[in-house]
Parts: C-alpha cells; structure tokens; sequence
C-alpha cells in the first residue's frame, strides 16, 4: 500500500480528477515536448461531460501557457478506454503532429499514462498490508496501536507532513467562514457557511449546536473548494470539507492537542489509501460513495481515535460510515461541485459521528468487515449505469436540466 501523502494533497478546487489530474497530465506532456508550437487536447467519457463545470479545459489552458490550446469535449469514447475519466493529448510543430499521450485521471489528483508504469509507483509503495485485516494482525502481533503503526513504515517526518495539512484544512475551514456572496459557475448558488455559523446558539440544545457547528465547518470547506480556494484533497477534493469538519469541532469540543488532531489524520489516511488500493475514490468509476463515502469512513476512524477506542471500534467506525453510503451516486448539477455535493459534504461529517459513536455501543456485534464494505462499494460503483457516476446525465442532475436549468458540457 501506499503512503498515506498519496490520499492528502494540497491544491486549488473544485476537482481532484476533473481539474487536478488534468492540470498534472497537461504539465507532464508540456515538459515532454519542448519543440511544441501548440497543443490540442481532447477529453472522454465523464472530464468530457461536466468538465466544463469543473473547469477542465481552463485547468489545462492555465497549464500549457503561454502556448495555444485547443480543448475539445468530445461525445464519442475511443476504442479501448480504461477509465471513465480519459484525455487524449497532441503536440504539434512545423503544421505536423509532434507527439500524443493517452492519460487517466485516476481519482485523488493521480494520473496514469497509458503504456507507462506510474513514475512514483514503488516509491510510494511502503505498506506491505494491503487490507485492513493484514493491518490489525501485524498490530496485534505487536501490541502497537495505528499511530505506532504508521510511524514504523512512514518515519516520524509523516508527522511534520501532516502538520501541514491539518494547518491548510484550518486554513480553509476559517476562509470559509470569513466568506459571503455568489460561488462561481452560474448556479448562483450563495455561500452559507458564515450565515450557519452565524446562527449558531450556544444555549441551544446539544444536539442542534453540534449540527450548527459541524456544518458550518464542512459547508465552509467545501466552498472554498467551489470558489477554486486552497484545500486537501481527503481523499478528493469534492469530499474535502468532512473530515476537516470533524477534527476541527473535536478540538474544541474535546479540547484535543494539535498532535493528537494530527495522529488522527494519520489513522485517517489509512483507511483512506485502503480503500484507494482496493476499490477506488474517483466518482466518474463508482458514484459519490467513493469521494463522499470514503470521506465519511476516514472521518468516523479519525473521530474513534481521538475518542480512545481500541482498534476494532476504529474499524468499525469507519466500516459503518462508508457501509451506509453504499450505492451513493454522483450527479452534480451542470457538472459544478456545489449541488449536492457541499451540503452532502455537512450530512456526511454529522455521519461520521453517528458512526463512530454507534460503534462504541455495538462492538462486538458486527458481521462485516471495512475490508468486506470496500470491495462491496467497488463492485457496487462498477455495477451502477453512468449516468450516475459524474455525468451530470442522471439523479438530480437531469431532473435540474429537465426543469429548465443550464446544462454543462
């Protein structure tokens, strides 16, 4: 498995596989071809129909500058195409084709270049677990705990990475707070995060000022995201705003040290990369349960270690967040990150402490694994029509359109 800085990546929104991914391939193949006079790129499948909502083609324009580039959305699928998410990429000089590359933009800001092994493959290959089954014998075996666990195979400079992310989710969190007005992409959707922390009564009862509070953290991320802010992906940036949420209420409600906020990321990132190895955290392959999902399970396990419980209940945790968001579809409105996807991010992070919670009472009980609910959502989002995995041609999507609202793409 791979090392947990694979699930948490430091980058601008709205999209780790629409805008992240694209943005990287496009650098790549500009690096490669310095005689290029102008590029075209064409984009497939899921990047083709809501890429212009997620800002594909100025992601890759920004990225082959100062050169011209042509961004074609194209409605056909060529032949022998692995992923929903494809782009075809062509350098040109002297009026001839100088070159072309066929990329995937594989989820979480990764890419993968057809006929090329991925270039930080083995390097980030540290894990030799590979489920969370093999995980829990090899700390059992040892009487370690996951925190232990992780500083074995990363090194204790994981840590100083990690500091770093958990300063840039605070970051966000507080610029989303700070923010009022209309997102961008022509929804006019308006920022509420700073309207619902805002609202928030601390004589309220318990159970409406945690949700108040919650919210407004996830909200508040997850427009940032929109507004093309400074976010981590966790592991997408379209589920960015749940697990900052989470820790950042923990904090203050429990009064959490820095270090323990960001052990928890570690615990996290686990769970996170588990579930990228063995299924995937790309919505074009397997609906909204593998950004949103994923980011539930990551925020229930991060919740379960601060509030002490054994392994077990962490996995547990975890395993009852993503369980209940099996079959989890994505279909963001004109291909913009913002309808469902920022107040999915709120309902999510309340999830994730349900879960964990859930999990303290009933542990012990369970019949089904974290290891068992990934492969379930992975054959589960390869089973599901594309229309419901981020095409914006399906759910609530098409019922927008079919209203009368502006489609993208």
């Amino acid at each position: 498995m791979r090392s947990i800085r694979d699930i948490y990546k430091i980058g601008r929104g709205p999209s780790s596989s629409h805008t992240m991914g694209p943005e990287a391939a496009s650098r790549l193949f500009r690096g490669e071809h310095p005689e290029a006079e102008r590029f075209r790129v064409v984009l497939y499948g899921s990047l083709s129909k809501t890429g212009r909502g997620h800002g594909t083609d100025r992601a890759i324009m920004a990225a082959m500058e100062p050169l011209p580039t042509e961004v074609e959305f194209s409605a056909e699928e060529p032949e022998n195409m692995k992923h929903p998410n494809t782009m075809d990429l062509f350098a040109y000089a002297g009026g001839e084709e100088t070159g072309r590359m066929r990329v995937y933009s594989i989820g979480g800001g990764d890419i993968a270049v057809e006929g090329r092994e991925r270039e930080d493959k083995h390097e980030g290959e540290i894990y030799l677990e590979n489920s969370f089954a093999e995980i829990r014998q090899f700390c059992e075996y040892r009487y370690i705990d996951l925190v232990e666990y992780i500083s074995i195979n990363e090194g204790d400079e994981i840590w100083e990475y990690l500091a770093t992310v958990w300063e840039t989710m605070q970051r966000a969190v507080e610029a989303g707070l700070s923010k009022e007005g209309i997102l961008p992409g022509g929804l006019k959707i308006e920022r509420k995060a700073k309207r619902l922390y805002n609202k928030v009564l601390e004589t309220a009862h318990p159970e409406v000022l945690e949700c108040q509070k919650v919210c407004s953290y996830a909200f508040a991320v997850g427009e940032e995201n929109a507004d093309n802010g400074v976010i981590v992906t966790a592991p997408t940036c379209g589920a960015s705003g749940v697990l900052p949420a989470v820790l950042y209420y923990l904090r203050q409600k429990r009064k959490v040290t820095d270090e323990q906020i960001i052990h928890a990321l570690g615990v996290a990132g686990l769970f996170g990369e588990l579930a990228k190895k063995n299924a995937s955290v790309s919505g074009a392959e397997c609906g909204c349960q593998a950004e949103v999902g994923v980011a539930c399970a990551m925020a229930a396990a991060a919740a379960g270690y601060i509030f002490g419980y054994e392994l077990n209940q962490i996995e547990y945790s975890a395993e009852i967040a993503l369980e209940h968001h099996l079959g989890l579809t994505c279909d963001p409105i004109c291909g913009l990150v913002q309808v469902p996807c920022i107040e999915r991010n709120a309902v999510a992070a309340m999830r994730a402490l349900n879960s964990a919670n859930l999990a303290f009472f009933l542990e012990g009980t369970r019949r089904i694994s974290y290891d068992m609910v990934i492969k379930s959502m992975y054959r589960t989002g390869l089973d599901m029509n594309q229309r419901y995995r981020e095409t914006a041609e399906g759910g609530i999507a098409a019922a927008f359109a079919r209203r009368g609202g502006r489609r993208s793409g």
